[in-house]
């Protein structure tokens, strides 16, 4: 059944963002605020399939550790949920992204229009110094900044290494870097159709204030964002027994079987 619901979610959501990146283009001239708008129009349109389609939902925790004015969010990224959920909790927030999305049409036009990042990869330095100073303007204008510091969507309990853009960002902006935990990748795992009914929570954790050294920086991060990742996962799976065992755990558990079979 929930395959079945997940297929239907996909057609959906694809037919509803093909056809309002088209309605947009028109706006594209406009004003930024109505641009804006219209992006918070589609994120709930977007979140109301994903929660009636497939049943998933969402909750925050930790706002209270937001300090005030512009900061940079450096979040955890198990899925394509973690583009939209946050970009709907805070509308005025930019994300860093690969520069590849962008050269989609319409909705990569649409990304450049509300002041998204773009960073190409394969420029090494060159592509940090950009990435510093498109995100100092954001943050001149009030906007705060979102990054993955992974890079790219990591499986719950997969390991990957945190790169070196949001320490040039930690570096360079002056500004608190507030840690993002999140389990989203249990239900909506990466490169895979089905989903799996439940609510993603999001942690916003205590905030890193400017002055650490980049190496103490990297670690203090991730000595956040990972315990308190695998934290959630623990507390999804209890509460939504359901959930598929990582894959990880699935290849132990057949070697296991293999073993005893022997």
């Amino acid at each position: 059944m929930m395959l079945v619901r997940s297929l239907l979610f996909a057609v959906t959501f694809t037919a509803t963002t093909v056809m309002m990146s088209l309605l947009i283009l028109p706006g594209l001239v406009l004003p930024y605020r109505f641009v804006l708008v219209y992006k918070q129009v589609w994120l709930k349109v977007v979140l109301w399939q994903i929660q009636t389609v497939i049943a998933i939902d969402f909750e925050e925790r930790g706002r209270a550790n937001i300090p005030a004015g512009p900061v940079i969010f450096a979040a955890k990224h198990q899925s394509a949920w973690d583009t939209l959920g946050p970009s709907l909790l805070h509308p005025e927030m930019v994300y860093v992204l690969k520069r590849e999305l962008t050269w989609i049409p319409a909705w990569g036009w649409y990304l450049i229009r509300v002041g998204m990042i773009p960073i190409d990869r394969s420029k090494g330095p060159k592509a940090l110094k950009g990435l510093v100073h498109r995100a100092r303007e954001a943050i001149a204008k009030g906007r705060s900044v979102l990054i993955f510091p992974q890079g790219t969507r990591t499986a719950p309990g997969a390991k990957r290494p945190y790169l070196p853009g949001v320490a040039a960002l930690y570096a360079g902006l002056d500004v608190p870097v507030v840690p993002v935990a999140l389990n989203s990748g249990l239900f909506w795992p990466r490169r895979q159709l089905r989903k799996w009914p439940g609510t993603i929570t999001l942690e916003y954790l205590e905030p890193i204030s400017p002055g650490l050294d980049r190496k103490s920086f990297m670690k203090e991060l991730a000595d956040r964002i990972e315990p308190a990742t695998a934290r959630l996962e623990s507390e999804a799976r209890v509460r939504f027994p359901w959930l598929p065992p990582l894959q990880d755990e699935e290849k132990r558990a057949d070697t296991a079987k293999a073993t005893a079979k022997t």
